[in-house]
């Protein structure tokens, strides 16, 4: 059972807001919402006591439209800003975001319920990205000359030019992260964002949006409307130059389906259940200790996280006992410092679908080797870090996503049988290998169908390994994030190709058969110099 600290002073539950969320903080970034002075309001609340945080206006469809219209008046001027300016806004951004961290964090802990370590790793996330394409964008967005179509005579250039507005609809699991880092490159790459938080988490998007203004972007590159898809999803999609959606599987297949009737671009990271091998070689208290940060940061709530553990049969017992034992150890309760190991859940569905897997798995025969209970007593909406094991097909966590501080433990006998089981599922997002041997971990991980694959670490090496490409395969998405993929995808490709002198046509005094006869001849020197 999991152990938790004194509880501090609160209104509720749970300890009362910081001081730095102040009316003073709160209004300034409830009007940055684009929305009429008499919108109609929503009101969220914080995830450790249950009790009221932000009144936010509703952006009406017409607003939308509205914010559009201003993007695209804003988007050509910031589109003929120089990279060398755009790249001075990013870097200032980067130090504004680490000057006022602990504002972030308290914002973040606020409306998410999650631990301040959880939260700080968004901070350090958006310092790199932001310092990566500051620092990058240049090398990916300047013209490129490419190799022509006849040598010396065809001069042939490749240029990038922004979409235009990019509509970026960000989740409440990872509010600074994914509210942030997406438009980053959005923004870099010369377009304008139209964006969509989730109403539960908005206030930190407005913050970081915030700051980026404070850094000089001009207001109207970046927006942000407030609503329920089923209002205003319609007016995002038909207004959009190209979507970038991270949510559910469901929403995702509608987003593409309509991305593909305008014949816009998406990039979409969606849905996982993510895998974690444990190979026979491995450091038995060193993967119990990164199975504990693969599975239960944010509580659970992160798209990369493991649920599904596979662990070599002669290694089990000892491992089950070292990450039990470590799992039961952990501290959970709500505190804005670095005191807690797990905080709350987000949201009373999030609470609801992990107490229905964990109580379907038991019902059906599972064992529990920790947790396995919701906790009342800390906050409406916590629940014990639960570690499963005797988890069969016919119970509902066995395949289905359950997004929550919970985690099924099988085991194999050979690594073609951990690769299949890896395997056996339709997402592919994130998946981790854990052994002594760098070059066994990373043959096995070649083999794991998902878009990264960790050696010896939970999912933080291959997500901060920003000049890398992030995504998913199968069910869990497409598209990619970070690296060059991560902000050409914002870009239309164009070819300029000057051809001087002479083409592949005859001229005038030569036949069509003996040009025929002639370009044949340059195409075989051609291979057999070796030209590419």
């Amino acid at each position: 059972m999991a152990t938790e600290h004194a509880p501090r002073p609160s209104t509720s539950h749970g300890p009362a807001l910081p001081a730095s969320i102040t009316p003073a903080l709160l209004g300034r970034l409830t009007a940055l919402v684009s929305a009429a002075p008499d919108a109609a309001r929503v009101t969220t609340s914080a995830p450790y006591t249950g009790l009221p945080l932000a009144d936010l206006p509703v952006s009406p469809p017409e607003e939308v439209e509205a914010a559009f219209a201003r993007a695209r008046v804003a988007q050509k001027a910031w589109a003929a800003t120089p990279l060398s300016e755009r790249k001075r806004i990013l870097l200032r951004y980067h130090d504004l975001v680490l000057a006022r961290r602990d504002e972030a964090l308290d914002l973040m802990q606020a409306e998410n319920g999650k631990t301040r370590r959880d939260a700080f790793l968004e901070v350090v996330d958006i310092g790199i990205v932001s310092r990566y394409y500051a620092r990058n964008a240049a090398k990916y967005l300047s013209p490129k000359r490419r190799r022509g179509a006849i040598p010396l005579l065809t001069h042939t250039t490749e240029l990038r030019h922004p979409k235009g507005v990019v509509t970026v609809i960000s989740p409440w699991n990872y509010p600074l992260s994914m509210a942030a880092s997406d438009a980053i490159a959005a923004l870099m790459a010369g377009n304008a964002v139209v964006q969509k938080p989730d109403t539960q988490t908005a206030l930190t998007a407005l913050w970081s949006m915030d700051l980026m203004h404070e850094a000089g972007l001009p207001r109207d590159v970046w927006q942000m409307v407030i609503g329920r898809g089923s209002s205003i999803g319609t007016p995002l999609m038909d207004n959009a130059d190209y979507m970038m959606f991270t949510g559910s599987t469901a929403t995702g297949r509608r987003i593409a389906s309509d991305a593909g009737r305008r014949l816009i671009g998406a990039s979409l990271e969606l849905g996982g259940k993510n895998p974690m091998i444990v190979l026979d070689d491995a450091d038995i208290e060193k993967a119990a200790e990164g199975a504990v940060n693969a599975c239960f940061p944010s509580a659970g709530q992160l798209c990369v996280s493991v649920e599904r553990l596979y662990v070599a049969e002669s290694i089990r017992d000892a491992f089950i006992a070292a990450f039990t034992a470590r799992t039961e150890k952990l501290t959970i309760g709500a505190a804005y410092d670095y005191s807690m190991d797990v905080g709350s859940l987000t949201t009373t569905s999030q609470l609801t679908t992990v107490t229905e897997h964990v109580g379907d798995a038991v019902a059906k025969g599972a064992t529990v080797l920790a947790g396995g209970r919701p906790r009342p007593d800390l906050g409406p909406l916590f629940h014990e870090p639960t570690v499963l094991t005797d988890v069969t097909p016919d119970m509902t966590l066995y395949d289905h996503e359950t997004f929550g501080p919970v985690v099924s433990i099988y085991t194999y006998r050979d690594v073609d049988e951990a690769v299949a089981l890896a395997n056996a599922t339709s997402y592919g997002l994130n998946a981790g290998v854990w052994s002594r041997d760098g070059a066994r971990g990373r043959a096995v991980a070649a083999r794991v169908h998902a878009g990264t694959v960790n050696v010896n670490e939970a999912f933080a090496a291959a997500w901060g390994s920003i000049d890398a490409p992030m995504g998913g395969m199968g069910d869990s998405g497409l598209g990619r994030r970070h690296g060059a993929d991560g902000i050409l995808k914002y870009t239309e490709p164009q070819t300029v190709a000057h051809q001087r002198l002479q083409g592949f046509y005859p001229p005038s005094r030569i036949s069509p058969e003996t040009w025929a006869g002639l370009l044949t001849g340059a195409l075989k020197v051609m291979k057999a110099i070796g030209m590419r």
